[in-house]
Formats: C-alpha cells, structure tokens, sequence
C-alpha cells in the first residue's frame, strides 16, 4: 500500500513539475514573443478590416443615392420594346439569338429548364436553343434528349448537343456549342444553367438594351430564389445574395458598367456562375471566348470583356428563378469553387489588368483592389483569421487588447450594410453571423489553393439541384417533415476549430476579463453543428 501510494505521490508530483515547466515556457515566451507576434497579427487583421467597412460603407453610400435618384438602367441607356407587328410577323428586325442551357446529370431540372426556355416570347425563326448536354449518366442523356425532341415536334427550333469528353468542364461545353454552323447567324446569346427558369418576357425585355446601345456587352438579371424557405441554411444563402444582387451588382453596373458575370462572392456567397444573361456575340469573341483556365470561367470573360472596353448592365426588376443548394454537402464544394476560382483568376490576370491600356485607371484600380483584392481576398481570409483565430487568442495574452471598434463597431456596422439586402430575414442576422463565420474558414482554405494554384485549385463538381425531388419524395407538406442531415459526415477541420474556440471561450470565462466567451462558445456551437453534419436538409433515397 505503501508504495502505491508513493507511486502515486511521484506520478503527481511529475505532472505538476511537467505542468509548472509549461506554465514556466509559456510565462517566459509570452512577453518577448507571443504578445509582439500576436499584436502584429491583430494590427494587419483591423486594418484589413477596416478596408473592408470602407468597401461596404462606399457601396451603401452609392447604392442610396441610386434608389433615391432613382436611376434604372431603362433611364440610363436607350430602351425601346420590340414592336408587336413585328413579333407577328416574325420580322427581321429581331435578332438572331442563341439560347445556350449546359447541363451535367441534370435528372431533377431539365424539364424545367428546358420548358423555360422553350417558352420565352420570341419569332419561332430568330431563336436558337441549345441544350449541352454533358451527362455521364446513359438514362439521363436518354430523357434529355427525349424532351429535346419532344418540344422539337412542336415547332420548336432545339438542338440537342453532346461531346465525348467533359474537357473545361461548363467552359468547355459552352465553348463546343460555339462551332456549331448555325450559331453564325446569331448576334446574341442567353446563358441559363440547368435550374434557371425564365419568364416568358425575358428576351423582349434584355436584348433591346443590346439593340439600342452598341457599347454594351452584356445584360444581366437577377435571381429569384424557389427555395428560400426550404431550410435555414438556404435562408443564410438568401441573406448573403441579397447583398450581392441589391448593392453589389447594381453599384458595379452604375458606376463602373462592370461587374461579374454572375458569380457571387463568397463573402456575399457571391451565386452559380455565369447565368442568367444575354452576352452580345462580338463582345464574347472580342475577349477571346469561353477559356477553362479556372473554375470560374464566366468571370474570366467577364473581366477580359471588361478591358476590352465593353459596358455591362445589371437590371435588378429582371428575374429569373433558380434554386439554392440546399444539402452541406452540395453548399461546400460550390463555395469551394467560388472563392479558390477568383483568387486563382487574380493571380492568373492581376498584371494584365495592370498593364491594360484600354480602359481608364479609375477602372483598373476598381478591378484589382475591389473587384478582386478586397471582395475576394479580404473578405474571406480576415473573417477567419480575425474573429476565430487570432480574437479568440487575445483571452491568453491580456496584454493584447482589442479595441473596442474592431471588435463590436466595425463588425456591427458590416454586418448591417450586408443584412439590408434581405429585410425580411433580419431576425436571423445572428444564425447568420455564427454561420459565415464557419464557412469562412472553408473560403479561406479555398482562397489559399487558388492563389498558390496548389491542391484542389481546378476541382469542379456540380452543384447538386433538387428541383422538385423534395416535393416528390417528401409529399406535399414537404416544408413541414424536413430534417436536418444528421451525422452524414464528420467534417474534422470544423470540429478542431470549435475545440479551440471552445477551449478559448472556457479560459476567458475561467480566469479571463475580455467576456468574449459569450461570443466564444455560440461561435465554437456553430463550428460543432456543421462538424457533426447538422446542417442543410435531408433527401430520402427512395
């Protein structure tokens, strides 16, 4: 018994010695070290914070004076609708468009898509609509084709198009569509991805801008969300795109006439690129045509566009609807793609815009410092970095003070600027706030391998669309019986991040004066929610 409890007694007195000599190290390294390092971290991180507020507050200031002023794009630029008599008498006068709908495996939407487009209000013999068919799957590309040549049978002018390799991707697709003989005769084309559903009117009200105005390039609608309602993290998306199809795209199109192709930025969610426009054909091969480069191959066209000299013009009253990826899963890989592909296209075209002797210095300026570094830069790395890295830090180094604006006011007031784009969802600006932050840690990953082009930089998987696959399998109170993905997948980066903010969080409150941890364990809870897979809706398999 004796020496048990000797044992014993030598055991605990090694890990106090073991926990003293820590405690000792971390006295000594703390000071000359960890404080200075950890300031220096603090400083960068509120500056870039600061350019960020900035970037929002400019953006807010414009965006009012525009809904004061009321400036639309019909007072801006030239539009006259297309005459009647001509629509009946399929007049020359309308333009030959072309109607391009890629598609990957698209079992739950095609119809819709295909009907859409097959139903927009233009002459039977000035529209073209083709159907791209990359689908992998043989019974897909059977029902495709299928519906291709049912709407064929009914006068329709569709063409259904495949190839034998998925080379580039959408890119790559759109870019094949183009050596088809027909589309010579074409001055325009309709980009809409396989989910896109546009109204009847939407031609008849796009292409006069075109028509009126030879210096624009492109004309582009806003998306209408099916979906919103259909889990909290599609409400979370409507949040963040709000912002971006209320204030960024219309600021970009009044003040500068460029803006992306819509792609959205991540930290906005920026939503599926490229769709949803009418591009003029001279503009698209002006700037080269489709290149797949990158996997944001809609915004590389957009900026090459852009410096050729082209206008864009966003109208925000013209929409078409789409659905949000509403499974984590489909969420992740599609921000994946849309914060690596921009910091890739930045370090691809940086000094291209630099050098580009076509547009004004305002206009590069614009580019490479809002466009691409603080958008799609910035925006990602300094939430990350700042609010669940190096902020939660500052509870073990008390010398290290944050101050009070960069840690409530300037977040606050970023917060607002973007909540203002969805009025109706203000209530949940706090589930939105904890879940940014998460995927910011993703964005930030993804805007790393894009900028040193290492990794998963080229990697494109398809967002995955549902259509009405939930309506079907769920039954018609579908809204009511969804259920959270539960433990479909353990995602460890997320579940060490709510470790150590937890672990941040527990400290401040223990010893700690800051009260961060308030902030600390919601942050940490959100980080466990999407670790353990708790996030998005579930599909049933049959």
């Amino acid at each position: 018994m004796d020496m048990i409890i000797s044992s014993s007694a030598a055991l605990l007195s090694a890990r106090n010695g073991i926990t003293s000599q820590v405690g000792l190290l971390w006295q000594q390294t703390k000071a000359p070290l960890i404080a200075p390092l950890l300031r220096i971290l603090l400083f960068v991180c509120l500056a870039l914070s600061f350019m960020l507020f900035v970037e929002r507050l400019y953006m807010g200031i414009v965006i009012a004076f525009i809904k004061l002023l009321r400036r639309k794009p019909e007072k801006n630029y030239k539009w006259e609708p297309m005459k009647k008599d001509d629509l009946e008498l399929g007049n020359s006068s309308y333009p030959v468009v072309l109607v391009q709908i890629p598609m990957y495996n698209e079992k739950e939407v095609y119809q819709l898509s295909i009907g859409a487009a097959c139903n927009l209000s233009w002459p039977a013999n000035r529209i073209f609509i083709q159907v791209l068919d990359d689908s992998t799957d043989p019974a897909i590309k059977a029902l495709v084709e299928k519906e291709c040549s049912r709407w064929a049978s009914k006068g329709i002018n569709i063409k259904y198009e495949i190839r034998d390799n998925r080379k580039g991707y959408k890119a790559g697709a759109l870019k094949e569509g183009m050596k088809h003989s027909y589309v010579k005769l074409c001055s325009h084309v309709a980009i809409f991805d396989a989910d896109f559903q546009p109204e009847p009117d939407f031609l008849e009200r796009a292409i006069p801008f075109l028509v009126h105005n030879p210096e624009i390039g492109l004309v582009q609608a806003r998306w209408e969300f099916v979906n919103a309602d259909e889990c909290l993290m599609t409400r979370m998306q409507e949040i963040s795109l709000g912002y971006h199809f209320t204030v960024e795209q219309e600021v970009g199109s009044a003040i500068h006439a460029f803006f992306g192709f819509n792609g959205r930025l991540p930290n906005s969610p920026k939503y599926s690129f490229g769709t949803a426009g009418v591009w003029r054909m001279s503009a698209l091969n002006e700037a080269g045509g489709w290149k797949d480069r990158t996997t944001v191959e809609d915004m590389d066209l957009a900026v090459r566009a852009g410096l050729n000299g082209w206008k864009f013009v966003y109208v925000g009253n013209l929409k078409v609807k789409n659905e949000l990826p509403s499974t984590f899963k489909a969420y992740r890989y599609q921000q994946h793609r849309w914060s690596c592909g921009p910091a890739n296209l930045f370090r691809k075209m940086a000094m291209e815009i630099a050098t580009n002797k076509k547009v004004s210095v305002w206009k590069k300026f614009y580019l490479i410092y809002s466009f691409f570094f603080v958008r799609k830069i910035i925006a990602h790395i300094v939430t990350f970095i700042l609010y669940c890295v190096v902020m939660p830090a500052t509870v073990f180094v008390p010398e290290v003070q944050v101050p009070k604006w960069g840690a409530i006011y300037i977040p606050s007031a970023i917060t607002l600027l973007n909540v203002l784009g969805s009025p109706r969802s203000m209530y949940l600006v706090v589930y939105w706030i904890l879940f940014e932050n998460v995927m910011s840690l993703h964005r930030t990953k993804a805007t790393f391998i894009g900028l040193f082009e290492s990794g998963r930089v080229n990697e494109w998987i398809v967002t995955e669309k549902l259509g009405d696959a939930l309506k079907t399998k769920m039954g018609t109170k579908a809204h009511k019986k969804l259920r959270f993905r539960v433990g479909e997948r353990v995602h460890l980066l997320d579940l060490f991040v709510g470790l150590y903010l937890w672990f941040c969080g527990w400290y401040d409150f223990s010893f700690g004066k800051s009260r961060f941890h308030v902030y600390l364990f919601l942050q940490a809870a959100a980080f466990f929610v999407v670790g353990f897979g708790y996030v998005g809706v579930f599909v049933p398999n049959s």
